[in-house]
């Protein structure tokens, strides 16, 4: 196995991504979108006690369509859902989406989660619109995806540190190319008890560039840690991601597929999926390959769950510091900067 071209989801063929970024005086939000080709089948798994969802239920095997036309990650908690309605409209500009009648006349298909980063740029209702859901899925390519804090993941947080989007893929021996894209909001944090990366250890040679910490600095985190414990308020973290292959799934592999990748999580979260947290996982075939024999299915779901693994860490590497004090907002700390 080996990483596709761009090492991110874009390796899918025909899976496009764009950001809307909102960081100016009282904002630190944004919006990220990613749009397969026509006719991509989708599935979700749910996790943790605070989620936001949009048109989850739609994905259950036992409903009837099969299609999604975009997913959207979004800042700005529940009124960050509204950036689904630019999607919507836009797809809906392009005649695309789920056909209930003559033509032009669709219901585009845009599942869509939020995480939580309200105030922290000092402002409360600075959250992402239709006007960045429309903006992120117009920005939308096939090639290099920005990372680090870009788009949903512009004001994420976790463990007290700058969470962000981060990307990963792998190519199987089978030929098959699966993709993961993750914006880290979590609760828990992505950082070892000696100040290493959880999931550093599932990086592919010359990944990263990473030194072994400081043990002064590593003290002093944890310390800062314990002393945040009182302050976690219920709905307030949410890490979300989406996985994408080109073998060919049912509604059911793909919600499957969304399951495994939830491990992803764990090995590189700690604690992953509290009360806290709404963590969700959509998973996209674009069924642009055979069906697979049991053992390249297992494969798959160990590639996926390895490149989600790898996309949080890739996210939390790209992060920079964030200092929004000065407006009544927070400082969100990089890894690189206080820990590597």
């Amino acid at each position: 196995m080996h990483p596709g071209a761009h090492n991110a989801i874009t390796d899918v063929p025909g899976i496009r991504v764009g950001h809307a970024t909102r960081e100016g005086a009282g904002w630190l939000t944004g919006t990220t979108v990613v749009t397969p080709p026509a006719g991509t089948t989708g599935g979700v798994d749910v996790r943790g006690g605070g989620p936001g969802t949009r048109e989850t239920d739609l994905l259950d095997p036992r409903n009837l369509v099969d299609a999604v036309d975009s997913i959207v990650l979004s800042g700005g908690s529940v009124f960050g859902l509204s950036a689904a309605d630019g999607v919507v409209q836009a797809l809906a500009d392009e005649g695309r989406g789920w056909p209930v009648g003559g033509p032009g006349e669709v219901a585009p298909i845009v599942p869509a989660a939020i995480l939580f980063d309200l105030g922290r740029a000092g402002t409360w209702r600075h959250h992402p619109g239709p006007g960045e859901g429309r903006e992120a899925y117009l920005a939308a390519s096939d090639g290099p995806v920005d990372e680090g804090g870009v788009g949903a993941g512009t004001g994420a947080r976790a463990g007290g540190l700058h969470g962000g989007i981060g990307t990963a893929s792998l190519v199987l021996d089978s030929g098959v190319t699966v993709g993961a894209l993750v914006a880290v909001n979590a609760v828990g944090s992505p950082v070892a008890p000696d100040g290493r990366l959880l999931g550093e250890g599932h990086l592919l040679a010359g990944e990263a560039d990473l030194h072994a910490p400081d043990p002064r600095l590593v003290r002093r985190y944890w310390e800062d840690r314990a002393a945040q414990t009182g302050s976690v308020r219920a709905g307030t973290a949410t890490t979300l991601a989406v996985v994408a292959t080109d073998a060919s799934l049912d509604k059911a592999g793909c919600a499957t597929l969304a399951g495994v990748c939830h491990d992803g999580f764990a090995r590189a979260l700690s604690p992953v999926h509290t009360a806290f947290d709404g963590d969700t996982v959509f998973a996209l075939s674009t069924k642009g390959s055979a069906s697979l024999s049991a053992a390249d299915l297992v494969a798959l779901q160990t590639a996926a769950a390895d490149s989600v693994t790898r996309a949080i860490v890739r996210a939390v590497l790209a992060s920079e510091s964030v200092d929004r004090r000065a407006d009544g907002g927070e400082r969100l700390s990089a890894y690189r900067e206080l820990l590597a």
